[in-house]
């Protein structure tokens, strides 16, 4: 009643900007706090619980107030103010973000089979007995965009896309204007840090709307409610994502912090209630939009029931999904269940059927990715399947164009299950026509007619010119000027894109040739940071050998196989004349190879397929030639040096060196520094928080020393 009395004297008596000298700051405080809880209030009746109390221009009315108030007393302007709902200043840029808990991707069923297997594999690890039970929560797998969002005391903060698992893009302006994202959470239990995750889509209803008047202003339509919802999240200008129908449903929590103050061990947690379903409760509680569709089933048999069920309501739904996500409910169980690699043991993805088209192949062309890969692409006469029309579909590698056989000219069955990349699953013998030939393997790259490179073990074939193929110049050239390798300040990759792109650079080497007349017609670099950068380029040129050998980018040489090259052989020239085949001599130089420490014979073979190379070993005398250049090292010195034949293992934080620092200062010493704990590990450098390494190191009662000892031992080195 009081709520309804409050509602009636707003619109009665509104504020406007001409009466707000008969106001002071702690009355329009007050009228701010009841403006913001009635429009939350009602945005949440709206859009959450699909249950309007507040007519439109009721609502119209309140929020004017509020802009209103909030322009005369910007003090009052607050991140949870539905003021910010309307989009904030465009970004030049997406920020990287870490996600604090990884967002990790799901294994797939594609039957019940798979399904009553997925359940058996649980019980096993359980130790349940076979009559047990284990309760599951059902969800339809929405397609959209998976994001985090993250609340600080109740106030949404940062939202991130999933990205790779474990980082993604900053889109927390953008996520802010979705109606059914809380700016600030409802009620007052929650904790004070709460990660939620979930999917951003559009719905059918609200993507027609789109697509409408699109067509009225003559702009493009959109394919898809997915793109389209990617596409409206990643907008530079919040103001377009604003005018977007995106809904935000949300699934489960990711980090959780109960109570405020520092982080503790073991504060890092997923959980707000004692099971899954329980969560999801929670969560609607505290004002988030939760599917509708979920259910909490106690059997495995129940749970595919739902499979059925949810298949046949699935044309009826306002949303596409492409599956349905099972779960086990008790969160003691996922614990004990645990994770393997970049997925949960106690979550599956039940995958829909592929939807299929049949059309025809024109040809087939091999396309050269940015590592070099060559992946064999079908070029269709175009056909709608999936929600899009398609034309081009992967046909992966070439030992799946001898399984399928497939041919130039057959027709085909295109499937998209529900991805962005459709493929050819099937070949329609009985229409292939008379004397269609056999795709045969490349043996040169088609950009750059370097040779190409299989190994036994792989299906994937490579170009062997790395720093001549124009497919992979861009890549080639951030590896080359990145801070491990050449350290080549100011050349971003929006530069290097620039360069490549005005062919003012058609290989490393170029890079040496640049004057300030080529930068000064590039984007966003003004007279003095050309001045930089090629005062860069200049300074880069006295270099070392290992940190050359890893900038040329050769397959599977990193930097500490790059070390141990340049400290086995002390020269380039010495690496080149162990890699070249000589006739009879090519086993013997692969052995020089395989001597060198963690070099194998696949790394071997990579060393020796690169510098074969006419066109590598080219640039190579290029950039010696423009001055690029490095002290070779002696070689018989290095067993002088008091750490060889040692391998060292960093752990944990280190307060006052960074990692870098420290393993420069064990490599300078001779010893090799390793990523893991074995029986071979000399000596543990232990910093704060050190986990499973130092535990190791322990039990095998190898040597652990902490910082402190560590800088003080080589105090004098």
């Amino acid at each position: 009643m009081a709520a309804n009395k409050k509602l009636q004297q707003l619109l009665a008596q509104p504020f406007n900007a001409e009466a707000s000298p008969q106001i002071n700051v702690d009355e329009a405080g007050e009228l701010h706090a009841s403006l913001v809880e009635i429009l939350n209030d009602h945005s949440y009746r709206y859009y959450v619980l699909d249950d309007p109390v507040l007519p439109d221009a009721d609502y119209d009315q309140l929020f004017r107030q509020l802009q209103d108030l909030e322009a005369v007393f910007p003090q009052l302007l607050f991140d949870d103010s539905p003021t910010q709902r309307v989009g904030g200043q465009a970004l030049e840029r997406f920020e990287s973000v870490t996600h604090r808990l990884p967002m990790l991707s799901l294994d797939n069923a594609f039957n019940n089979d798979e399904l009553r297997a997925f359940d058996q594999r649980l019980k096993d690890r359980l130790k349940l007995a076979e009559a047990d039970n284990i309760r599951y929560v059902c969800e339809p797998k929405l397609d959209g965009v998976a994001v985090s969002i993250s609340y600080e005391n109740g106030v949404l903060k940062q939202a991130a896309t999933r990205g790779d698992g474990s980082s993604g893009e900053d889109v927390t302006e953008n996520v802010k204007t979705i109606n059914t994202v809380p700016l600030r959470l409802r009620g007052d239990d929650y904790p004070a840090i709460l990660e939620v995750r979930g999917e951003i889509y559009i719905a059918h209803e609200g993507f027609e709307q789109m697509n409408q008047r699109a067509e009225e202003n003559d702009e493009k339509a959109f394919v898809n409610p997915r793109n389209a919802a990617a596409g409206s999240l990643r907008q530079l200008d919040p103001k377009i994502t604003a005018q977007r129908p995106l809904v935000m449903c949300v699934y489960s929590t990711g980090y959780v912090q109960e109570s405020a103050g520092k982080d503790e061990a073991g504060a890092a947690q997923r959980f707000i209630a004692d099971d899954h379903y329980s969560s999801i409760q929670r969560l609607a509680s505290w004002g988030f939009y939760t599917n509708p569709e979920v259910k909490k089933l106690d059997s495995i048999d129940k749970a595919i029931g739902y499979v059925d069920q949810l298949t046949e309501k699935r044309s009826t739904l306002d949303y596409d999904i492409d599956g349905i996500v099972f779960k086990v409910n008790d969160f003691a169980m996922q614990t004990e269940l645990g994770f393997v690699a970049r997925a949960p043991r106690w979550a599956i993805a039940y995958k829909f059927p592929a939807e299929e088209a049949v059309t025809r192949i024109h040809n087939i062309e091999w396309q050269v990715g940015r590592t070099g890969a060559l992946t064999p692409v079908a070029k269709l006469e175009p056909v709608f399947v999936g929600g899009v029309t398609v034309s081009n579909a992967t046909l992966h590698n070439f030992d799946e164009i001898q399984r399928l056989d497939v041919r130039k000219g057959d027709a085909v069955v295109v499937r998209r299950a529900g991805d962005v990349i459709p493929q050819v699953a099937r070949v329609i013998l009985e229409e292939r026509s008379k004397g269609a030939r056999r795709v045969k393997a490349p043996i040169q790259c088609p950009v750059c007619q370097s040779a190409v490179e299989r190994l036994e073990d792989e299906a994937v074939m490579r170009c062997s010119g790395g720093l001549v193929c124009s497919a992979q110049l861009k890549e080639a050239i951030k590896h080359f000027v990145s801070r491990k390798a050449m350290d080549i300040d100011g050349l971003g990759d929006k530069i290097v894109d620039q360069l490549v792109e005005e062919k003012l650079v058609t290989t490393v080497a170029d890079l040496y040739r640049l004057t300030l007349d080529d930068l000064a017609g590039l984007e966003r670099l003004a007279e003095k940071s050309a001045g930089n950068l090629i005062a860069a380029l200049e300074s880069s040129k006295a270099s070392t050998l290992p940190k050359f050998i890893f900038a040329l980018g050769i397959r599977e040489v990193g930097e500490t196989t790059a070390k141990n090259l340049a400290r086995h052989f002390g020269s380039l020239p010495a690496i080149i004349d162990a890699a070249l085949h000589h006739g009879d001599e090519a086993s013997e130089q692969s052995e020089a190879l395989i001597n060198v420490d963690d070099v194998g014979p696949i790394v071997a073979n990579h060393l020796q397929i690169f510098f074969n190379s006419e066109h590598n070993r080219k640039v190579i005398a290029q950039l010696q030639a423009a001055g690029v250049g490095w002290e070779d090292i002696a070689v018989d010195a290095q067993q002088d040096m008091p750490l060889a034949g040692q391998t060292w293992v960093l752990t944990g934080t280190l307060e006052t060196l960074t990692r870098d620092q420290a393993k420069q200062q064990l490599e300078a010493q001779g010893a090799k520094v390793a990523g893991s704990v074995s029986k071979k590990t000399h000596c543990v450098v232990a910093g704060s928080n050190a986990g499973s390494k130092l535990t190791k190191a322990e039990s095998l009662g190898i040597e652990v020393i902490d910082e402190q000892t560590f800088i003080e031992r080589f105090a004098n080195s």
